[in-house]
């Protein structure tokens, strides 16, 4: 009985959710769909854009993650994982194609043995680079205008 009185108390000083029972609308439904559609087309038009360098979507999305990585010091094998949503092994199995394709190399840590940092090769980034911008041009060609907002707030020239 005291646990019942104690799961009561907790379940009372938990806030009660918001409510997410608003009405949708046929607008919201074509809404969702146009946006969900763009990101569809936007994604062909990336796949497509790798495959003509060589590179497969996950490739490219891996190089973009370590270019673009946001965090104390350059990423690992780790980072790249999670930017993909992947586990460990399998980021490992791809840095390794990518290492094999002089695309990657591996930096062994001085502060610890134990962690590798990643790094783009000369190569790497003139790959990415050239994706990026072919990315950003088709991404401010077909934005509606929220997302064009965005968009504004990147350079127009992406010069390394």
């Amino acid at each position: 009985m005291l646990r019942a009185k104690k799961a009561r108390r907790s379940k009372a000083a938990t806030p009660a959710r918001r409510s997410t029972s608003r009405t949708m609308h046929d607008a919201d439904y074509a809404a969702l769909a146009q946006f969900r559609y763009q990101i569809r087309s936007f994604l062909a038009f990336s796949e497509a854009a790798a495959a003509q360098q060589g590179l497969t979507p996950t490739q490219h999305q891996a190089l973009l993650g370590i270019k673009g990585f946001v965090g104390p010091g350059p990423a690992t094998v780790g980072d790249v994982a999670l930017f993909l949503l992947i586990r460990h092994h399998s980021a490992v199995g791809l840095i390794d194609r990518l290492a094999k394709l002089g695309l990657v190399t591996r930096v062994a840590d001085p502060g610890d043995a134990r962690r590798v940092h990643l790094k783009l090769t000369k190569k790497g980034e003139q790959k990415l680079q050239s994706l990026s911008r072919k990315n950003l041009e088709e991404l401010r060609r077909a934005a509606s205008p929220a997302l064009s907002r965005l968009l504004k707030s990147f350079p127009e020239s992406t010069e390394a």
